[in-house]
């Protein structure tokens, strides 16, 4: 949810709530950190099972918004902006697979 609330603070900063973007940077943060967290998880869906290309997967999902928070502090926003939009995207993308069948199939796809 957070990463989905991200696209909205920023709105509501070019819109004129100036409070908006500090909550904004708090969020991104949090993410940021929360990131760390999904590489381990990630890891241990891997050893007890799971597919081997989502490890790398969230590790780049982990490097892209450490590298967008950076760049949203330096206010590089001709890169922050899109490749927050990716970020958002491979979240979403990933996080509705975590939900399919296919991710809950052991590795070699024997059922």
């Amino acid at each position: 949810m957070m990463v989905l609330a991200q696209p909205v603070l920023a709105g509501l900063f070019l819109t004129g709530n100036v409070d908006a973007i500090a909550v904004h940077g708090v969020v991104g943060s949090t993410l940021s950190a929360l990131g760390l967290v999904l590489v381990a998880a990630t890891a241990v869906y891997l050893v007890r099972r799971g597919r081997l290309w989502v490890l790398p997967a969230v590790v780049l999902l982990f490097l892209a918004a450490g590298l967008q928070t950076g760049l949203g502090y330096s206010r590089v926003l001709q890169v922050h902006i899109p490749l927050g939009v990716a970020v958002t995207t491979a979240t979403v993308v990933l996080a509705v697979w975590v939900w399919s069948p296919s991710a809950a199939r052991p590795r070699g796809g024997a059922r």
